[in-house]
């Protein structure tokens, strides 16, 4: 497995333990439909929350949560209408990011955009 795929995974993890401590409830983890897929979905509340996490060991490439591109949010919204369809329980959904800069195997960073997008 690259690096880069082996950070993304990290990061994934990281977020989601994160989340939790802080009363999310986990859905899913890495929830597909067609060739899209969000990173987490989460419960807290009323509200259905797709994170997207977005993991870097360093700033060369900007700020990780500067990654979720337009077409990305996109996608993002895609998947929430799918997820909505197929779970109709829920009626509120909310799109978060999750930014982890890595230092070696420490975070140095964990940063959560609540509310990130429409």
């Amino acid at each position: 497995m690259s690096k880069h795929k082996e950070t993304g995974i990290k990061g994934e993890h990281i977020a989601e333990n994160f989340l939790l401590k802080k009363g999310y409830k986990i859905l899913h983890t890495n929830w597909r439909w067609g060739r899209k897929e969000v990173d987490i979905i989460a419960e807290k509340g009323d509200m259905v929350v797709m994170v997207e996490v977005k993991t870097r060991r360093n700033f060369q490439f900007g700020f990780p949560e500067e990654a979720v591109t337009q077409r990305k949010r996109t996608h993002l919204k895609e998947l929430a209408v799918a997820f909505f369809e197929a779970n109709n329980q829920y009626q509120n959904v909310r799109f978060d990011i999750v930014s982890v800069i890595l230092k070696g195997r420490e975070v140095v960073e964990i940063v959560h955009f609540e509310d990130a997008f429409y």
